[in-house]
Order: structure tokens, then C-alpha cells, then sequence
């Protein structure tokens, strides 16, 4: 039986208006956008942002992340976990980087707890962008974690000099608190990327 492709293997019109239309220009509402909470979910509210860079650390206009977690107390967003939980968190999102005048993707969320005792706290990404036929994972630390991080057996199993592409750097604004990491596709401060 012959199968059509799916779209990680063509970006084609899925990015333009079944993920993420506004960077597109189509004046559609996505599914999932950039915010995952709202003020009524616990937990310490956070900016997430950062860029895709290319291999000359140039900014890629045209990615897009997707960003799954926890909630403040460790627990996914699923029906199993969570099936009563009203508390506008939502734990999923999308965010293309062609609508911000930097290339820039933004997240509104929570900072995620750990998920056990051999975890730190920490955010999962999937990154397409054109040229990628299959998209790519990794997963986003928090610098003022410094012992949770120590003990993750995923960020343990990175070569040390490796881990800091995964660590995104706090810092407060008037705003709120922010962490921001950038995404290198290529060269010498490459993201590591999961084989998942």
C-alpha cells in the first residue's frame, strides 16, 4: 500500500496554515500558540525565548518550536494525570520565529518542577525548519538549577562540554523573568539533538 507524506518529510503548506498561520500572513487562529498557562495556573510565571541560528549563527526566519513540559508540581498535561485540573495550564505549544522582528520564538508558560528525583526540571523541544526533512529533539535546562541538574541522568549522559547547549540562561526584566537559549543548527556551539 502506497503512502502519501506526512509533514516531516514536506513543510510545504503544513507550517503555513495548519501550524502556525500568522507567520505566514493567513489570518487564521493556530491550534496551539506561544502562551501555555494563564494566570490562574500556580507555579513561577516565565518567558521562554530564544533563536534558531544557522551555521554562520545567522537567525532562521522561518523555524518552528514546538514546546511540551510540566506543570509546576511535576505533572504533565494528559487525561490520565491531569483529567480534572482547571487551572489554565496547558503544556503544549507552537511558536514560528518569522513573526518576531528578531527571528526570535517566545513562550509565556510556568517553570516546570522536576519530574522525579533523577530529573531536573526541564522543557522539550522539537525544532522544523525548511531543509530538515525530520524534525529534532532536545530538551531545555535552567541555569539556577545547578543541583538538579547534576544528578539528570539524560543531561549526565551529554559530554560536559556539550551541556551548556542545552542550558538556558535566567535573567529578570521588568516584565517577569525570562530564560532565554538559542537553538544552533550547525558549528562549533551545535545544540545537541536526542534520537528519540
Amino acid at each position: 500500500m502506497a503512502r502519501g507524506q506526512t509533514p516531516s518529510q514536506t513543510v510545504g503548506p503544513f507550517f503555513a496554515y495548519g501550524l502556525v498561520p500568522a507567520q505566514y500572513g493567513y489570518p487564521l487562529p493556530p491550534v496551539f500558540g506561544h502562551v501555555l498557562c494563564d494566570e490562574r495556573t500556580p507555579g513561577e510565571h516565565i518567558r521562554f525565548e530564544g533563536r534558531v541560528l544557522d551555521g554562520e549563527d545567522q537567525p532562521i526566519d522561518d523555524a518552528l518550536i514546538e514546546l511540551w513540559q510540566a506543570d509546576a508540581g511535576g505533572r504533565f498535561r494528559h487525561p490520565d494525570d491531569r483529567a480534572d485540573s482547571d487551572d489554565g495550564f496547558i503544556g503544549f505549544g507552537r511558536c514560528g520565529t518569522g513573526t518576531d522582528p528578531q527571528a526570535r520564538f517566545r513562550f509565556r508558560t510556568v517553570k516546570p518542577a522536576a519530574l522525579s528525583g533523577e530529573a531536573a526540571p526541564h522543557l522539550v523541544l522539537v525544532v522544523f525548519m525548511r531543509g530538515l526533512l525530520v524534525h529534532l529533539y532536545t530538551r531545555v535546562y535552567f541555569d539556577d538549577e545547578t543541583e538538579a541538574n547534576a544528578r539528570d541522568v539524560v543531561l549526565a549522559s551529554v559530554p560536559a562540554g556539550r551541556r551548556p547547549t542545552l542550558v538556558a540562561r535566567r535573567r529578570e526584566t521588568p516584565d517577569g523573568t525570562v530564560y532565554h537559549l538559542d537553538i544552533h543548527m550547525q558549528g562549533p556551539h551545535e545544540t545537541v539533538f536526542f534520537d528519540v
